[in-house]
């Protein structure tokens, strides 16, 4: 059997935005996966939920995305770049009964989310434009094809946040548009220079959607629900809600909204209120639900809504009923999308012994079908590693006990008093030898209030790292998701020393097994892992080597750079400078001088989460302090460059991990990586050096 290496990024595909038919019988998916070192390819594909093989339903050309069938099903919307010499992506339509697909709009600012009306005459979707382009109508159909925005030469800002993800928004709002599926006759139903998200339809000339008003919207975590009623061209506000950016569904009579208290909004659990559209009566279904709601929707059928939440390592899928919330699918498994028919549920979902697939059941949940096995021919000669669920002790806390039922925290009587109980997750190498001694690798998610399970986003990396001969070990400290409200707030005012005695405790839990080499370990980790890296080789020695990527280091800093600030006011209850000392000492930066760990700093050139001077910072202080250390910056990428950067750079970043680690490893003959060839061991380097791409010094 091969071991899975870093370059294999380019041949592992993923599903995403699983979509099943109105009668249930088909699922469309999207399937991406890399074309080249700098893009993807991206199709949507249909398969049968009773059994069948996927067909192709797009061409490859351009990018499609979002797919989403008519109420009759006898049209499939999708949105693409098809067509086009730049990037905008444009709504397109399709027969599903076969034919050509049909560019229905040609807008300056992209098309986001489209959604049937019910009755499956309109469309509506999103797009950011900016006040000239509603001011000119340019919104509503570009004048030629050689329109493209001129960036401000220079940019004036006035706004809080005037960058998000990895480009400048430029005075750019969103705005809601509905489309005459039959005329293509486009209509922009919201105006004003405010943000309107999350539209979705109540009946077919109803439109929901948030919005955010007041002086200063960027720096308000408080939403107006509208309705916008189609016939008489007018909105009223429905409800207000408080927290992140709201989801909604609607149905003829009833609303519903995520929402989260305003106080420590950051750390808080978002909750969902049921609105009665006729009383105006609004229940929290998710009471007494000790879990946050995630972000990948909600979806009324019949008198349930279906949405999903973390849960000690897994995702699941929930459903409202009469006498209150019930578990639909518990796989195991990391869910990362799903939809609801009448007859079916369709989801996508990763787990431990494949990146992603296709998956269906009966709405209840029953009768659960893998339909896809998108990697097969890659995973039949690869030896993918099962990881070992291990819960630990920190020795601070109360301790929760992991077979309580969800939503509910017990005391742990095999804990010992003033403990709390982790979660984590042990992987060890292919043809692994107890009898023999690996390096430990440690890894730190980021959030800080998210979670990892067996697989998600980081199997390839954890699998990876695997195969290259490391005990790979991951948890889920206290400030994580899904396990509870009181078990995510703990870090509050305090990132640092309590997340660092959560994965210390965890990983010299895992050092004292045998096979484990206490004196060769590493740890790593991204944004809020970054931050967690350079916290611990600020505070400890323990480990050999350490690679910190596009972390917050200087929280100040990050305050001010960030379109983020609202996490530091969440988080740590106050701000640059009511407490500048205060804010120093939480800050890695601070303890600079005091790091001793070969540490190696990754970071990308358009990350407007979290700067780039956050990364240039930290580097030059232990430089400056003459620890052995490397900055890496990555040209294009932004925040997401682990996960959907460009394929040549998210190779390049897990052959540099792994390549640093090796140069520190007693485990390994590689040289540091201070003393190699630049490009040595990396594949971006294979044609320069002679080399495949292969560390074979190891």
């Amino acid at each position: 059997m091969n071991r899975i290496r870093a370059s294999e990024h380019h041949d592992i595909a993923k599903p995403s935005d699983p979509r099943v038919s109105p009668d249930g019988d088909r699922v469309a998916f999207v399937r991406r996966i890399p074309e080249d070192d700098e893009s993807y390819d991206s199709t949507v594909h249909v398969v049968p939920v009773g059994g069948g093989e996927p067909r192709q339903f797009t061409t490859g050309e351009g990018a499609d995305s979002q797919p989403r069938w008519s109420p009759s099903g006898d049209r499939l919307a999708f949105v693409s770049t098809r067509g086009g010499d730049d990037d905008r992506p444009q709504l397109w339509i399709l027969p599903t009964s076969g034919g050509e697909a049909r560019r229905v709009t040609d807008v300056p600012g992209g098309v986001s989310n489209p959604e049937w009306s019910p009755d499956g005459e309109r469309l509506l979707f999103t797009q950011s434009v900016t006040p000239t382009e509603r001011e000119d109508g340019i919104d509503l159909e570009l004048p030629d094809e050689e329109y493209e925005r001129e960036p401000p030469d220079p940019r004036v800002i006035d706004r809080h946040i005037y960058r998000a993800g990895a480009r400048y928004i430029d005075n750019a709002r969103n705005h809601v548009y509905v489309l005459d599926a039959d005329t293509d006759e486009l209509e922009r139903v919201t105006d004003g220079d405010f943000d309107h998200v999350s539209a979705t339809w109540g009946d077919s000339t109803t439109v929901y959607f948030g919005v955010k008003r007041g002086a200063e919207p960027d720096d308000s975590m408080t939403f107006d629900v509208d309705a916008y009623d189609i016939d008489a061209g007018t909105a009223e506000t429905v409800t207000e809600v408080t927290g992140w950016m709201p989801m909604l569904a609607a149905t003829p009579e009833t609303l519903a909204y995520t929402w989260t208290p305003l106080e420590n909004a950051s750390m808080r659990q978002s909750e969902i209120d049921v609105l009665d559209l006729e009383t105006g009566d609004a229940e929290t279904v998710t009471d007494g639900l000790d879990r946050t709601v995630s972000a990948l929707g909600l979806e009324f059928r019949k008198d349930s809504l279906y949405f999903a939440t973390p849960d000690e390592g897994r995702v699941v899928l929930r459903r409202t009923t009469e006498t209150g919330v019930e578990t639909v699918l518990d796989t195991g498994g990391h869910i990362d999308g799903f939809s609801v028919s009448t007859d079916a549920v369709a989801f996508t979902q990763s787990e431990w012994d494949h990146p992603g697939d296709v998956f269906a059941a009966t709405p209840g949940g029953a009768e659960e079908v893998r339909l896809t096995r998108l990697n097969s021919d890659y995973l039949d000669d690869r030896a993918v590693s099962e990881p070992e669920e291990v819960w630990f002790e920190n020795g601070e806390g109360d301790s929760t006990d992991p077979s309580a039922e969800p939503g509910h925290t017990n005391t742990d009587p095999s804990a010992e008093p003033g403990h709390t109980k982790i979660q984590g997750w042990v992987l060890t190498p292919p043809d692994f030898d107890p009898d023999e001694t690996y390096p430990l690798a440690v890894e730190i998610h980021g959030g800080p209030h998210a979670m990892w399970s067996t697989a998600g986003t980081m199997w390839h990396e954890f699998q990876t790292l695997a195969a290259a001969g490391y005990v790979v070990f991951w948890s889920n400290p206290r400030g994580s998701t899904g396990y509870g409200e009181e078990f995510a707030t703990a870090i509050e005012r305090d990132w640092g020393d309590v997340t660092m005695t959560d994965v210390m405790a965890g990983t010299r839990a895992v050092a004292d097994r045998e096979y484990v080499d206490e004196d060769d370990t590493f740890v790593t980790g991204g944004s809020f892992g970054g931050y967690m890296t350079g916290w611990i080789v600020g505070h400890t020695q323990y480990f050999d080597g350490a690679v910190a990527q596009r972390g917050v280091y200087d929280l100040s800093s990050f305050y001010g750079s960030t379109d983020a600030f609202k996490l530091v006011e969440g988080d740590f209850g106050t701000t640059p400078w009511e407490e500048p000392d205060f804010l120093w000492e939480q800050s890695p930066v601070a303890y600079a001088d005091q790091v001793e760990t070969p540490t190696l700093v990754v970071h990308a050139d358009n990350d407007f989460r979290v700067p780039v001077n956050n990364g240039e910072m930290f580097y030059l202080f232990m430089k400056k302090n003459g620890v052995d250390t490397r900055l890496v910056r990555y040209p294009r990428e932004g925040h997401e460059l682990s996960r959907s950067g460009e394929p040549g750079h998210v190779v390049d970043r897990l052959e540099r991990l792994v390549r640093w680690f090796d140069g520190y490893s007693a485990h390994s003959d590689a040289e540091r990586a201070l003393d190699r060839p630049e490009n040595n061991g990396l594949s971006a380097g294979s044609e320069a050096d002679g080399t495949d791409g292969t560390d074979t010094e190891k």
